[in-house]
Order: structure tokens, then C-alpha cells, then sequence
């Protein structure tokens, strides 16, 4: 064989690498979703693709049946190709023997430089930048080559089907989707640009639900505006302009006796009517519904959704309230950033290094807006004030402060041992992150 045919054929065996290449990396990138909503839109080749993707056993023996033959042909027609020229040139300035040798390890580099760059990286990576049209560009030649070489592909494929059974492994890819999967793909297309930043939060808030407590949305013990059953009229229309909610908990002599709820409508049509307002009988007082406090957001959803209900009272396990919480208030975390700007604001940030948060923030918005990994005694607490108690292992006074993470937590204003405000400053880490450090104010002296 001449060396422009040997040239013209190793052109050819490269070509050929290349394609099964690209057929190979498309079909092993190409995403389900992406092939669906191709389907969807009306193009016929998208569902061979996928159901190929179920059962790619064949497809990937005809890819490794045809890579193989190319290579050891490429071997052979490389070596007679390249070698007698090479061989001639470094005659002129090395013995025969030696230039033989040179000339043989040149055409053997060359070639091999060929096939990795033209029929490896190259196909590869054009497979991995678009997979889901390489896929269905190659699908009907591929084919092809399956129903030709249709006796050896049965031939390896039930041998690879033995070996995998007597290693005890699944030979079938595993198609389920996790949640992590989906985090994982909104963080790339967020990085991508193909997502906010915001609108990604509300889907890693979506699922940390089901991790997050019901106390970390809820109105707090100390917040609630509720009446008693024997409040006056005046007393009512007063609180209700005081403090303008839509639901109100009515109770009988105190908050841990809860025996139902009023609606700010019906109070507000009795209002508007000039009628009197009373909570002695029964005809405004609706049915509570009862929570514990070590409920999910997501159990809490369950139970706003078994009960057609949307307002709820929290007790632990004394039967003392805790707290109430709204479906309003669980869609609030869910939303996070994408609220209105007139809800209240529980963290500000002053600065590039510096927030203002107060005590009763919920501890996994915290670790969302400082991106701490994890906080200590993580189970022990709901909110920053509870961190705060854990790690001080008393009631915090006012300049007390804890270093974590890289920041320092000082705490700014108390009111009736409650934690107002919270000033977290960014800090230069010293030593590892994840240390801490107490201080506290001198004791007075007398």
C-alpha cells in the first residue's frame, strides 16, 4: 500500500474513531429532562434517544466493538505508513539501525497524537458540550451498525450480562433524581446564569422543610396579640388597632389556655355594622388547631392541609404555648429573599463584613446568610439567641460576644433577658474555622 493510501485510510479510521467517540459521550451526557421536553416539543428522535438510554447495553458494545477494530487497524496501517518515510529522513544524520528505531517511535507518537486529539478529546468534548442533539444526530447510523453487527453484539453483551451477575452489580444505570441532584443542577445553573440567585435559595428552602422546625417560622410566646374570652368591647377594638393582625388567639384567663381563634374579618364586619363585639359566645370563637413544637415546616404544611385550616397555636411538651404560626408564615421562609420589602427584617447587613440580626432569627437563616457550615450543639436551639445561651451556658448580657466560624457574634441590646440585637462581625480566622471563643463583660466591683 502506497503512502497517500495508507494516509487516506488512517484519515478514514480516524474519522470513524471520532464518530463513535461523539456517539458515545453524547448518549452517556445527554440529560432525561432535556430529552423529554424535546419530545414534548414535537421532535420524533428524542424518545428513541431515551428509551436507548434505558437499555444502552447494545449501543455501548457496538461503541466498544468499533473503537477497538479502529485502533488495532490504525496501529498497523500507522506504523507502515509513516515509519519507511520517517525512517529515510533521520538517515541522512543517524546509522540505519538507529534511525529504524527513531523512525518507528516517531510513527507510532504521531499516530497515537492523532487518534487522541482528532478521535478522543475533540468528539468528546463537542458530545459533551451539546448532548442531547449529538445524540440524535448520531442515533440512526448507530442504528445501523447495532442491526449489522447484531451477532457479536449478543455475543458480548451476554457475556458482560454473566459477569455482572456473578459480581452482584446492577448492569442498569440508576435513573432516580435526589434532591441533592436538584440542588446540585440548581447551583450549576445559577453559576450559569440561568438562575438568581434568589430564585435558588427558594428551592434549597423548599427542601430544607423538612429539616427545619416549626419554631423557626412561628410568632414567639412573648409577640402573640391574643384576647381573653372576657375582654371588653373597648378592649378589643382597641388592641385590634394597636396591633392590626389577621388572626387573633382567644383564650381563657391566660395564653396557655387556648380554646379557639377570632378572624379580624368577622370582628372587623361587627365593627363596621356598629354591633358590639363579644367573645363570650360562641358564634365568632373558631376551633384551633393544636401543634406540637418538634413538628417539620413540612408536617406543619400536613396538618394546616388535613385540617383546611391556615393558623395554628405551638405548645411543647408542658402544653405551654410557644408560639403560632400561619401558612403565611411558612411560605415567608420558603420565599426568603423574594418577600415584599415591607415584611419585617430579622438580618441586616450593614456591610461586606458586618450584620445586625436579631436574637429570634431562626439559626438556619443565619447559617444561610453567613455560609457557616454548621454551628455547635446544632440541636439544641432554634434561633441566634438560642446559640448564643448554649455557648455562653447562661443568659446573655449586653457586650457578651462568642467567636465562631470566622465571625464574632456580640450581643447589642437585651430587653427582659430577651437578645433585641445581635452585631455579627466577619473576623480574621485564627487557626482552624470551625474554633470558638467566649467573652464576657468584667463582673462589677463593690
Amino acid at each position: 500500500m502506497s503512502a497517500p493510501q495508507s494516509l487516506l485510510l488512517i484519515i478514514a479510521l480516524i474519522a470513524a474513531s471520532a464518530f463513535f467517540s461523539l456517539a458515545e459521550m453524547s448518549l452517556a451526557a445527554s440529560r432525561r429532562i432535556r430529552l423529554r421536553q424535546l419530545a414534548a416539543d414535537g421532535d420524533p428522535r428524542a424518545p428513541r434517544v431515551v428509551q436507548m438510554q434505558e437499555q444502552p447495553g447494545d449501543y455501548f458494545t457496538v461503541v466498544q466493538i468499533a473503537q477497538n477494530g479502529v485502533a488495532i487497524m490504525g496501529g498497523i496501517v500507522g506504523e507502515g505508513a509513516f515509519s519507511p518515510f520517517i525512517t529515510n529522513l533521520l538517515s541522512h544524520w543517524f546509522a540505519a539501525s538507529t534511525a529504524q528505531t527513531l523512525g518507528f517511535l516517531c510513527s507510532f507518537l504521531l499516530v497515537t497524537s492523532l487518534f487522541i486529539l482528532f478521535a478522543d478529546i475533540v468528539p468528546k468534548r463537542m458530545g459533551m458540550a451539546d448532548p442531547e442533539k449529538q445524540a440524535m444526530r448520531v442515533y440512526g447510523l448507530m442504528q445501523f451498525f447495532m442491526t449489522v453487527l447484531k451477532p457479536l453484539v449478543w455475543l458480548y453483551s451476554k457475556s458482560s450480562d454473566a459477569i455482572f451477575r456473578l459480581l452482584g452489580m446492577n448492569a442498569l444505570r440508576d435513573e432516580r433524581i435526589t434532591s441533592d441532584d436538584i440542588l446540585a443542577m440548581a447551583e450549576a445553573s445559577t453559576q450559569a446564569g440561568g438562575l438568581a440567585q434568589s430564585e435558588q435559595r427558594v428551592i434549597a428552602n423548599l427542601f430544607d422543610l423538612d429539616s427545619r422546625l416549626v419554631t423557626s417560622a412561628m410568632t414567639s410566646r412573648d409577640r402573640i396579640a391574643f384576647f381573653l374570652q372576657n375582654d371588653t368591647d373597648a378592649l378589643i377594638r382597641a388592641r385590634i388597632a394597636e396591633e392590626p393582625y389577621s388572626t387573633y388567639p382567644v383564650c381563657d384567663r391566660d395564653i396557655d389556655h387556648v380554646i379557639g381563634y377570632v378572624d379580624a374579618k368577622d370582628l372587623f364586619q361587627r365593627a363596621l355594622n356598629n354591633q358590639a363585639i363579644s367573645l363570650k359566645t360562641d358564634d365568632l370563637i373558631h376551633k384551633v388547631l393544636v401543634i406540637p413544637d418538634r413538628l417539620s415546616l413540612t408536617e406543619t404544611l400536613d396538618q394546616f392541609r388535613q385540617a383546611q385550616e391556615d393558623f395554628a397555636v405551638v405548645v411543647n411538651e408542658y402544653s405551654l404555648v410557644v408560639g403560632v404560626v400561619t401558612l403565611n408564615d411558612v411560605m415567608s421562609t420558603v420565599m426568603g429573599d423574594l418577600i415584599g420589602p415591607d415584611d419585617e427584617e430579622l438580618i441586616v447587613q450593614r456591610d461586606t463584613n458586618s450584620w445586625l440580626i436579631d436574637g429570634i432569627t431562626p439559626i438556619e437563616d443565619v447559617v444561610h446568610a453567613l455560609t457557616i457550615d454548621e454551628f455547635p450543639h446544632f440541636e439544641d436551639y432554634d434561633t441566634l439567641a438560642g446559640f448564643l445561651m448554649v455557648m455562653l451556658r447562661r443568659i446573655p448580657r449586653r457586650t457578651d460576644s462568642v467567636n465562631w466560624g470566622g465571625y464574632k457574634f456580640e450581643v447589642m441590646d437585651v430587653d427582659s433577658y430577651r437578645i433585641d440585637q445581635v452585631l455579627v462581625t466577619r473576623i480574621q480566622p485564627q487557626g482552624e474555622d470551625k474554633t470558638s471563643s467566649l467573652s464576657a463583660p468584667s463582673a462589677p466591683t463593690h
